[in-house]
Order: structure tokens, then C-alpha cells, then sequence
């Protein structure tokens, strides 16, 4: 399997980012981590692994970043405002600067980007898409919250109403973005149901979708699906095998 490490100073976070891809050909596959892990996180719980065959096939060109949600929402010595100023920092980074990089490495030419994530990297995926449905494509959001008002406390302004898709999505009215959204073939909330997870996120927001006319699959896995790595590691598989 192929596997390149790449990284470039980000003028948008002012630091250093690296990011990994795996594979040749297929569709992009944008990877955001779990709460505040880095860009080898899913290779090192064997997710990599885990979707490998459709690496080698050419089915999928997968694409793993970091997070700087400890320079974010996961970091307690921070205000909240400072917090969601980094968040939009990092939405910059990933559209302005991630994006371009990937459409470069495929050949110069608009490709088709899935995101997907487990758990704050689900809020991440989906979020990106919502936000942004001009560069990706549709996503995978596994296990995922979709309330930035979790991390908030009792603060809450432009930047976090706009990083809540619970929140800006019930209320939006550009004609274009909801096309855009009404287009697309790939928004997939999956949850189990077993220990620490928390399907009424995935219902609500799937909900809030389809109440704006965005059709989206809400799949809901058994009790014996935990809020873990073993369940991610069968949710990713089964959905390259079974909806690309």
C-alpha cells in the first residue's frame, strides 16, 4: 500500500501541519481524528487497516489530517471566544489549504471528496460539508455529536452559531448551498447504540436534514456497538463495500 507523508507550514493555524495519504487511485477519502489525536491516529487503531483492501483496489485515495481541538474546544485554559476563532482558523485551513493540496495530488482537476470521522471527527466531517458543499462531497459521520454548544459553556457568538449545524442548519436559506446539499449522494450518519454512544445526535440531525429537503441515510447499529474503535472499524469498511 502506498503511504506518503507530507506536511507544509499553515499560514492559516501558524504552525506545521502534516497530513498522510494512503493509496493511488479512487475517490478522495478526507479523514479528521477523534477529540485531539494527530493525523496517524487511524492507523494506529488499524482503521487503515481495517479499509486496506479498498486502498489496494483503487477504490478509495484516503487522506488523514490533524486536529488542533487541543488548541480548541478540548482545551480548558482557553476562552470560548478564543476557541471558536481557532475553529474557523482551522475551517480555513481545511478548505483553503487541504482541498487544493488533494485536487493537486490527483491530478490538478476537481475531484470528488467524501469526509468522515468517529466521534468529534464525525462533528468535523459533517460540519465541513454542510459548510462547504462547493469543494466535498458527501461524508461518513460515525458516532458523532453535531452541537458545538456542548463545548461552549454559557458562551456563544457568531463563530460558534456557525460551527453548530444543529444550529445554522434548521435556519438556512441560500438557495445555492441547499441545492448543493440536495445534490449530493453520500451523507451518512451511522451509531451504534451500545455503550457511550449517543444515537439521538445522528436522529436530529438527520432529521434537520430532511426537513430542508437534503436527503441523507441515518443507520442505526445494534446495542452490542460501543462507542469504540472495534465499531468503527466495522462501520468504515461496510460502507466503502456497500454505498461507492
Amino acid at each position: 500500500m502506498e503511504r506518503r507523508i507530507t506536511k507544509w507550514w499553515s499560514p492559516r493555524l501558524n504552525k506545521e501541519m502534516e497530513i498522510v495519504k494512503y493509496g493511488y487511485y479512487g475517490f478522495a477519502l478526507l479523514m479528521f481524528p477523534t477529540a485531539a489525536a494527530d493525523y496517524l491516529e487511524y492507523e494506529r487503531f488499524y482503521l487503515i487497516d481495517a479499509i486496506r483492501p479498498y486502498i489496494n483496489s483503487g477504490k478509495v485515495k484516503v487522506y488523514s489530517i490533524n486536529s488542533i481541538n487541543s488548541e480548541s474546544w478540548l482545551n480548558s485554559r482557553m476562552k470560548t471566544r478564543d476557541k471558536a476563532i481557532r475553529h474557523q482558523q482551522y475551517n480555513g485551513y481545511v478548505a483553503e489549504e487541504v482541498a487544493p493540496f488533494i485536487y493537486n495530488d490527483c491530478g490538478g482537476q476537481r475531484v470528488p471528496i467524501i469526509t468522515t470521522g468517529a466521534s468529534l471527527g464525525a462533528f468535523h466531517a459533517v460540519n465541513t460539508v454542510l459548510r462547504r458543499p462547493d469543494l466535498f462531497d458527501g461524508f461518513i459521520g460515525m458516532s458523532g455529536t453535531y452541537d458545538i454548544k456542548l463545548y461552549t459553556g454559557k458562551y456563544y457568538d457568531e463563530n460558534c452559531y456557525f460551527n453548530s449545524p444543529v444550529d445554522y442548519m434548521p435556519n438556512m436559506n441560500d438557495h445555492h448551498t441547499l441545492e448543493l446539499l440536495r445534490s449530493k449522494k453520500h451523507l451518512h450518519f451511522v451509531t451504534g447504540q451500545g455503550n457511550y454512544e449517543y444515537p439521538p445526535a445522528s436522529k436530529e440531525m438527520s432529521q434537520i436534514l430532511w426537513n430542508k429537503g437534503i436527503p441523507n441515510e441515518l443507520d442505526l447499529w445494534g446495542k452490542d456497538m460501543p462507542h469504540d474503535w472495534p465499531t468503527w472499524r466495522e462501520m468504515l469498511p461496510h460502507y466503502l463495500a456497500t454505498r461507492f
